[in-house]
């Protein structure tokens, strides 16, 4: 059993695709080089560099019933849920091996964290909200929302998964807490600070969803291995990376951005800073291929193993599906 399922997660890491062709009248492209686009157009030039992101991810064949679950479950709970935006597109290809259900109710998370995330940079409540929901308080549509989806994803999991969940929302209150601090006071963070501020305000908990999506739950010492430590980080990191490069024209004359960090810190032209940024996302790819080499599925039981190897793999497929989703997605479209 063990061998079967180390299998499986093998033929996620091992695929490596033939280097496209050049097209007529184009030289062939070098790693190094970066095209001349902008947003989340640029990140393509990732798919020619990293194996791991050279096929587009297969969607899900019931994407249309996730967007209607999803489109539903945001009418009933108060919230929007854009067509163009596409959460549910996201969702369809990071999850596209498993049932609808679980692709839903992932949709659903990553809609009401996209509007978490637009509450913390433009709305009126801003940090009272995170209160509200450590507190259970329905009153704002955030709140409601949140109160919803609590109570269909922890009802099947362990106190310890729910204070790991609980935990890494704190993170994120206190990762948003500084972020306004830094905002106030005109602060850029330097690229020393940055990556771990950024893993908390992209939602940690987001990584903790996928095991009760999937209707797993991986094992509490798995959380202190160095290598299941090192996957989450470096996918937590990639996918956060890419959405700062897509980002970037969106959110002008915010520093929380690794494309204005590096600009700022290296004295760099915003193409040179997004070249700096795009070689970082291709080096933590290769660190999560290396660290779900590592996991150590031998020490566990046959469907312990099986289990974390499904939560790995939705992991190893989310950035190329995150970034097929910023290419399409009308979220970070200039204006």
């Amino acid at each position: 059993m063990i061998a079967t399922v180390r299998t499986a997660l093998r033929s996620v890491l091992q695929w490596k695709p033939l280097a496209p062709a050049p097209r007529a009248g184009e030289a062939d492209p070098r790693p190094g080089d970066v095209p001349a686009r902008v947003g989340a157009a640029a990140l393509m030039a990732l798919t020619e560099r990293v194996p791991a992101l050279a096929a587009p991810c297969r969607m899900h064949p019931s994407v249309y019933a996730i967007e209607a679950a999803v489109i539903d479950w945001a009418r009933r709970t108060g919230l929007e849920a854009d067509p163009g935006v596409g959460f549910h597109r996201i969702a369809g290809r990071a999850l596209a091996e498993f049932d609808a259900a679980a692709a839903a109710l992932f949709a659903q998370w990553l809609t009401w964290l996209f509007h978490l995330d637009d509450e913390m940079d433009e709305g009126p409540a801003r940090l009272e909200i995170f209160q509200g929901l450590l507190e259970g308080r329905a009153a704002h549509p955030l709140e409601a929302a949140f109160a919803d989806l609590w109570r269909v994803t922890s009802a099947r999991m362990s106190d310890h998964w729910r204070a790991r969940f609980a935990a890494n929302l704190r993170r994120h209150l206190d990762a948003c807490r500084a972020q306004a601090a830094n905002r106030a006071a005109g602060r850029v963070p330097t690229l020393r600070q940055y990556p771990a501020l950024r893993r908390a305000t992209v939602g940690p908990y987001v990584f903790d969803l996928v095991e009760p999506c999937l209707r797993v739950e991986a094992p509490a010492w798995l959380q202190g291995c160095e290598a299941w430590r090192e996957l989450v980080d470096a996918c937590n990191d990639v996918t956060a990376w890419c959405n700062d490069v897509a980002s970037r024209a969106k959110e002008r004359g915010d520093g929380h951005n690794l494309v204005v960090v590096a600009a700022a810190e290296l004295g760099l032209a915003e193409p040179e800073a997004v070249a700096w940024v795009l070689d970082r996302i291709a080096e933590r790819c290769q660190d999560m291929t290396r660290a779900a080499r590592r996991l150590p599925l031998d020490e566990l039981g046959p469907r312990a193993a099986r289990d974390v190897s499904k939560v790995a793999c939705a992991y190893l497929a989310a950035p190329r599906a995150h970034i097929d989703w910023l290419v399409e997605s009308t979220r970070y479209a200039r204006p």
